[in-house]
């Protein structure tokens, strides 16, 4: 057991990555109470609207999609620790601001709205930037590890969060909820302006003129490897991952939850997520296109299964497995491209990665939320199940054709799935074998 914990918690025995992990935990429990009681808040002031759900989410992560190039492009620019002190206490302030508005009890749903939109603005330049900054923490060999604990760090937060919340709006108003969680979001600019300077490993920055935003994008055109997690993550980062509004939506409206269990589902959810996070944790070597594909096509068939859950308990029970392959997804895909991707173009690529995974939940949130609307919550889930299931099938299908290799399954003497290797050339093997006779009738 002392071993596993070595293994799995090694990073955090660097004292910088320890100071990143403590601050972003504290953080992002107060994120999540904050999103709980604002999903809590909006359908309360929407009458229970999951098109009104679906547009917050969207106008949080908007900005993502607008400027999470650009600040990927100051990734490699500037010193990304600054940077994340500058985007942490814009965030800081604007949520400050925004929970002593809800607190006197005069908000409306339009300033739900505006506040999601300024708090999207400072994650989209926090997140691109984050992604890349872990890389200055810790030895290349440490790297999955250092990104894996930060995946458990968020699904830990996960946890705790929707739970706290919960219970703190059964207990209080959502106005102290909001407060509690604005205390909490200052805990990273402490951490980061604790960090050992000296001990950071910080990579080239680009001048001006070199960083820009269409090198990293050719970048990746030339990059198969790379084009393949962030393709696929395009797909379910957009569809898939809405959990934020299905979830909030599905918990209040279709199994009629009150405010104590209101968070429950995403807590479930995120349950089996740090499950995921810590399974990944162990890995030391670039993951293989066949992992991400494999987890792609797990998570799609849960979340496709979900969507048929007649009652709120056995949705639970489903949510686990799906917050595991959820997170092992990411998690292999981030790792695939991390791992794969030249220090000097990081902070560009990580931008395109959180583009594509969150920047398009603007369009997907929106989608979901009029789905819902319309035709039911329990089918926008199924029916993200279903396209990610078939954009998964897609990606294995040109994995294959690309490397060459192709699926065998046998029935006897037990089913199995075998990948092939290429096949060498006939044409190939017949040229060497008439050299091998003209050597021997020489001989």
């Amino acid at each position: 057991m002392r071993s596993v914990l070595s293994t799995t918690f090694r990073s955090l025995q660097v004292r910088n990555y320890r100071l990143f992990a403590t601050g972003q935990l504290v953080k992002l429990v107060g994120v999540w109470m904050m999103f709980t009681a604002q999903d809590w808040l909006v359908l309360d002031l929407s009458g229970n609207s999951p098109v009104a759900l679906g547009a917050v989410t969207s106008l949080q992560f908007l900005p993502v999609l607008l400027l999470t190039l650009y600040a990927g492009k100051l990734a490699d620019r500037f010193d990304k620790r600054r940077l994340l002190v500058i985007a942490n206490a814009a965030f800081a302030v604007t949520a400050i601001a925004f929970a002593v508005l809800v607190a006197s009890g005069h908000v409306q749903l339009w300033h739900v709205f505006l506040f999601a939109g300024l708090l999207g603005i400072a994650n989209a330049v926090e997140t691109p930037v984050r992604q890349a900054f872990v890389s200055e923490l810790v030895e290349l060999p440490l790297l999955p590890n250092a990104l894996a604990l930060s995946a458990a760090t968020f699904n830990t937060a996960r946890i705790g969060g929707p739970a706290l919340a919960g219970v703190a709006l059964a207990l209080f108003d959502t106005g102290p909820v909001f407060l509690i969680a604005t205390v909490l979001a200052v805990a990273p600019i402490f951490s980061y302006a604790r960090m050992g300077a000296a001990d950071l490993r910080p990579s080239e920055r680009q001048a001006k003129k070199d960083a820009r935003i269409s090198d990293g994008l050719r970048y990746v055109g030339r990059r198969s490897d790379l084009m393949l997690p962030i393709g696929l993550m395009f797909v379910v980062g957009m569809i898939g991952f809405n959990f934020p509004v299905t979830l909030a939506a599905l918990a209040k409206i279709d199994f009629n939850a009150g405010p104590s269990t209101f968070g429950l589902l995403t807590t479930a959810l995120a349950v089996g997520a740090l499950g995921g996070a810590l399974a990944g944790s162990g890995r030391r070597a670039r993951p293989g296109a066949y992992v991400v594909i494999g987890a792609a096509l797990a998570f799609s068939v849960l979340e496709f299964v979900v969507g048929f859950a007649p009652s709120f308990v056995v949705a639970m029970l489903l949510l686990v497995p799906t917050g595991f392959f959820s997170i092992y997804l990411a998690q292999a895909a981030n790792h695939r491209v991390q791992m794969g991707v030249d220090p000097e173009f990081r902070g560009r690529v990580m931008a395109l990665y959180v583009l594509v995974f969150l920047g398009t939940t603007p369009i997907g949130a929106s989608l979901a939320g009029w789905w819902g609307e319309h035709f039911g919550v329990a089918s926008s889930i199924t029916g993200a199940g279903a396209v990610c299931f078939v954009a998964s099938l897609v990606a294995l299908v040109w994995q294959l054709r690309n490397s060459g290799e192709r699926l065998s399954l046998t029935l006897r003497p037990r089913p199995r799935l075998r990948l092939v290797p290429p096949i060498e050339e006939p044409v190939r093997d017949i040229e060497i074998a008439r050299v091998s006779e003209r050597e021997a009738s020489a001989a």
